[in-house]
């Protein structure tokens, strides 16, 4: 049953019953709120658009990309027109490219499905690609005000802290509760500014690390505040298992000064974004063992002049330690035409993962070719 969490949470029922958090919230929300162009209107599509950029991207480093989407694809008919690498390629440096490829399929389903109008419903926004949950509540609150409450990282801290939950977020027991909870609490009434406040608290107030519980206006009521426990809210019970790659890029380039890409088109990170040849190896390897790699030699040949040899780049993902060197090699032939040939002016019309854009950034192939 719902209220079967822990004695915290009881204590803490009355909050519920009142109704009294999500007035405060709200009364909270409206006085402190981030000025954010996706708050200043009820378009379905520009609050879908924010809800994807911003999954797994701090406001921050989603604002630009979010202007830059809304300047190009005004309008949700103009994204589902849009080619894939252009989509992509407008992406670059956002990480978790899966979210383009998705957000540009459900632009196509809604054009076709609803002839370019955003579903109305909180089920068949869900159906679209890529929205789970959290985004349909979102959006089905923002834009439609529809009664379906949110629960994000933001709202795990902000009720696990305040009510005392133990239960483990990454459980299935445990997302049900908190989903239970945030639906029971929310503001039927008005449950787009009540989503928006929680998120808004979770983010400026409640953070991670370092949160403002001296100026916290739930603090006289927060379980964990009031028994010096707030680092241990959010409970967790699976570690994250890190994975280190390894990754040697090859750029290649014959007589002619034409450089060959490959597109990445495997289940991994990075699908449908170019990338120079890539080797890649259980630990990082010199210079000689990559001149020796049979999958080197098959695409560089034996009279090869090896020009540059980049620093070692880290990129952090939540599952995986990425390790990239790159290598610029001089060939004395052409490869086949199955490979995409470019020349060094049009490199940067191609989308490239962000290591991939470091090197290029930080390299003046210019100079060295």
């Amino acid at each position: 049953m719902f209220l079967r969490f822990n004695k915290a949470f009881s204590l803490n029922f009355t909050l519920i019953m009142e109704n009294w958090f999500s007035r405060e919230l709200i009364t909270w929300y409206n006085k402190n709120k981030r000025d954010l162009p996706w708050r200043n209107h009820k378009d379905p599509y520009k609050i879908w658009l924010s809800e994807i950029i911003l999954q797994q991207t701090q406001v921050v480093q989603g604002m630009s990309y979010y202007l830059k989407f809304v300047q190009k694809y005004p309008k949700i008919g103009q994204l589902a027109a849009a080619k894939e690498d252009e989509v992509l390629k407008l992406w670059q440096g956002l990480g978790y490219y899966s979210r383009a490829r998705n957000l540009h399929a459900a632009a196509k389903a809604v054009n076709e499905q609803y002839k370019g109008v955003f579903p109305l419903t909180y089920e068949d926004i869900k159906a679209l690609k890529g929205v789970g949950d959290y985004t349909a509540a979102a959006i089905s609150s923002f834009a439609y005000n529809l009664p379906y409450a949110v629960v994000d990282g933001n709202v795990y801290r902000v009720l696990s802290r305040l009510f005392g939950i133990e239960t483990p977020i990454d459980s299935s027991v445990g997302k049900k509760q908190f989903q239970q909870l945030a639906t029971k609490l929310l503001d039927k009434k008005e449950p787009g500014q009540h989503n928006q406040a929680i998120m808004e608290f979770g983010s400026q107030y409640c953070k991670p690390a370092n949160p403002d519980c001296q100026n916290c206006i739930f603090n006289a009521k927060c379980f964990a505040f009031k028994s010096a426990r707030v680092n241990e809210f959010p409970v967790k019970s699976k570690k994250i298992k890190v994975k280190n790659r390894y990754l040697n890029y090859v750029v290649l380039i014959d007589k002619n000064n034409s450089i060959y890409l490959n597109r990445r088109s495997a289940n991994d990170i990075w699908k449908g974004l170019y990338e120079f040849l890539l080797i890649e190896s259980n630990k990082q390897i010199t210079v000689q063992q990559l001149l020796k790699h049979k999958t080197f030699i098959e695409n560089a040949g034996n009279k090869l002049k090896l020009l540059h040899t980049s620093k070692l780049y880290k990129h952090v993902l939540s599952h995986q330690h990425l390790y990239a060197t790159f290598y610029v090699v001089r060939m004395a032939v052409s490869l086949p035409k199955t490979q995409t040939k470019t020349t060094l002016k049009n490199l940067t019309d191609f989308a490239f993962a962000r290591l991939s854009e470091k090197f290029l950034n930080d390299c003046e192939l210019k100079e060295i070719v």
